[in-house]
């Protein structure tokens, strides 16, 4: 890696941080910093508007759709500053990251006009409709069905695992929209209204209490036959840019959060005395040296990308980042249940100054979680969606070491 930053933005750096320290409440960060949920409430409406004033919602979007213009290492940089302070950085995921710059790479202009500004100040909230009960890795068997009826799409089908699904606004979504052609090939993505007839949204409740996942059944919901993303039976393509935006952020910052929980984890190993057993050192060795791996990795990215390099290497790590991380915290907390014993079916959540945390995972009052517990609950998914670690192997194989293709099942 030749990666250096230069002074330009190492400037930027300051600026960024002497804004998020007089914007931020005070003493956010500190060990004792607690919030109500009043305050936590509060502090989730306001927090959008501080950051569609200080231009940092999108800020690396074309100023002439209301960004900064951010280069990739300015960008790179206020990645990394609302890391350190663990400050929310988007008004929503899925508008801010997914839909937002995919109708600006494929977007008509009336849709860049309707849709853009609602997601830069935080008040359309998306909702992802993708995965379904029979296509989920492999996403191109959905069988969700839209069809054209005057100047109306109407559609029909099920979606599943949709996160955020019972708040959202706005739901962008793949459908069949031909059902005579390959399967990749009649395919569209659609943007569609949530809060009308004909949409039905059944929360699924996790283990631990909380309800981000849901299905979402439509019948014969509705939406404008010119709310096509990228043009009738393209939405294959267009789909693989969102899913491409989903997996290709924050290089250099995305190795944080299990950077940061390694350490309470260690904390813990020490307070209780599980850091002088030999076993459970090598294995946080080992630990640490694959959050260090997704460090290097991510620069590694970076430093191809500003020198707009080819690297087969970086296209490698590409494709193994997701099944690599995932795969890790599925086995770093369970590795943490080894070091916390029984205390880690103890439900203490309700008295964790770490669930102050505005962007934290809520369950409900009756299973009071911790941080960790609800990691633990989380991590058993994250070799599932996005992907499967298995179907991931197979990409890996085919793709990258050129191995055969794995063998069809016969037609039945």
């Amino acid at each position: 890696m030749d990666l250096a930053y230069p002074p330009e933005a190492e400037a930027f750096r300051t600026h960024i941080g002497n804004w998020l320290r007089d914007n931020l409440p005070d003493g956010w960060g500190q060990a004792d910093f607690d919030m109500s949920d009043q305050a936590r409430a509060s502090f989730n409406v306001d927090w959008p508007k501080k950051l569609f004033e200080g231009g940092w919602i999108c800020a690396s979007w074309p100023q002439e759709y209301g960004g900064k213009g951010l280069s990739t290492m300015q960008s790179v940089v206020l990645n990394e500053e609302f890391a350190k302070m663990g400050a929310p950085m988007r008004g929503d995921f899925f508008g801010d990251t997914l839909v937002g710059p995919t109708i600006l790479q494929w977007g008509t202009e009336e849709q860049k006009r309707e849709f853009l500004p609602g997601i830069l100040r935080g008040e359309i909230k998306w909702c992802q409709g993708f995965s379904e009960p029979e296509a989920g890795s492999d996403l191109a068997s959905l069988q969700c069905k839209a069809r054209l009826d005057g100047d109306e799409w109407l559609i029909n089908g099920q979606k599943v695992w949709t996160t955020g699904a019972n708040g959202a606004d706005y739901v962008f979504l793949l459908a069949r929209t031909d059902p005579d052609v390959s399967r990749h090939a009649g395919i569209s993505y659609l943007l569609v209204p949530m809060d009308q007839p004909g949409v039905e949204v059944r929360p699924i409740e996790q283990v631990d209490g909380s309800g981000e996942f849901s299905e979402v059944f439509f019948t014969d919901a509705k939406c404008g036959r010119d709310q096509v993303v990228g043009g009738v039976n393209n939405g294959w393509k267009v789909a693989m840019t969102t899913l491409g935006f989903e997996r290709g952020t924050s290089a250099t910052t995305s190795h944080r959060r299990f950077e940061l929980e390694l350490d309470a984890i260690i904390e813990e190993a020490r307070a209780n005395g599980k850091l002088t057993d030999p076993m459970i050192r090598q294995r946080l060795a080992q630990a640490h040296t694959k959050v260090q791996i997704m460090r290097i990795n991510g620069l590694r990215s970076l430093t191809a990308r500003l020198n707009q390099k080819k690297d087969p290497g970086v296209a490698a790590l590409s494709a193994t980042n997701k099944m690599f991380w995932s795969e890790y915290h599925r086995e770093v907390m369970e590795l943490w249940t080894h070091i916390a014993g029984v205390q880690a079916l103890v439900l203490d959540g309700s008295h964790d100054p770490a669930s102050s945390n505005p962007s934290r995972r809520r369950g409900k009052a009756g299973y009071p979680v911790n941080e960790m517990q609800a990691a633990f609950f989380f991590s058993r998914s994250e070799t599932i969606w996005g992907g499967t670690a298995e179907i991931q192997r197979n990409i890996v194989g085919e793709r990258i070491l050129g191995l055969p293709k794995e063998p069809k099942p016969p037609a039945r």
